[in-house]
């Protein structure tokens, strides 16, 4: 089954980085968010990806022309350009890098990879959150299911922090950004039929909204619900908490 990862977005939110590269390729750890996400994936099995690509797409695509050098230790001939490889480390990935419009939007996105996936179920996510949700266990329930698209229901993490007061006006509780218990929110990791494509008219759709409403509408998208860990990448802050996390040794997405 194919992975599609949307990574054409421009990142408005984060333009301290956005400006120079595309979202999916602000670093956690020194490794893009983009590399996260997969390996997440490929840990479950699923190690063909589909890249879909826009604003800077050409530096993801370099970024992968160069993943083999960049991630294995080598003796080069300058006289020849000839590479011997120390030490190999190959990565069993394949990757299809596809340039889906500039200015296309989530669900354009996807309907210009139609020829690449075929008449075959895949899965889709943003190029901009990690989790630890189990893939094995949603390809499942999305089977169990039997419709034509799941969606992974997540809890947000909380703004602020959270107190809890008794009568008197004593906090009882004090919780810094929770993950709120309440509240579900499309945390991305779908898994769809190539029937979904029949729901997307071409590059101006956005696939949270018609699409997704329709197939609601018809009783056709079913939610996996995940109590675990999820978090974007929308701002500094987020990308800070998220590289903290990788620093303290605890990164929940790579457990």
């Amino acid at each position: 089954m194919k992975v599609i990862i949307l990574a054409g977005g421009f990142g408005t939110r984060l333009s301290e980085y956005t400006k120079l590269i595309p979202k999916p390729m602000v670093e956690i750890g020194g490794k893009p968010i983009l590399w996260h996400i997969m390996n997440h994936y490929a840990k479950y099995g699923y190690k063909d990806f589909v890249i879909a690509l826009g604003y800077k797409g050409q530096i993801i695509k370099d970024y992968f022309m160069r993943y083999y050098t960049l991630n294995n230790d080598f003796t080069i001939d300058l006289s020849n350009n000839h590479i011997d490889f120390i030490n190999e480390r190959p990565t069993d990935w394949k990757v299809t890098l596809v340039d889906t419009g500039h200015d296309s939007l989530t669900g354009g996105r996807i309907k210009r990879l139609q020829p690449v996936i075929g008449n075959e179920d895949f899965m889709v996510t943003y190029g901009d959150a990690v989790s630890d949700v189990n893939i094995e266990k949603l390809v499942k329930h999305h089977y169990d299911m039997g419709k034509l698209a799941t969606v992974t229901a997540v809890h947000p993490a909380a703004r602020f922090g959270e107190l809890q007061l008794n009568d008197e006006g004593l906090v009882t509780s004090f919780k810094e950004k929770p993950q709120v218990n309440q509240g579900w929110i499309n945390g991305g990791f779908f898994v769809l039929s190539p029937k979904v494509f029949d729901y997307i008219e071409g590059d101006r759709t956005t696939f949270e909204a018609e699409p997704l409403e329709r197939l609601s509408a018809e009783g056709q998208l079913e939610a996996y619900l995940h109590d675990g860990f999820w978090q974007c990448m929308d701002t500094v802050r987020d990308r800070e908490k998220l590289n903290e996390m990788w620093n303290s040794g605890h990164a929940p997405w790579m457990d």
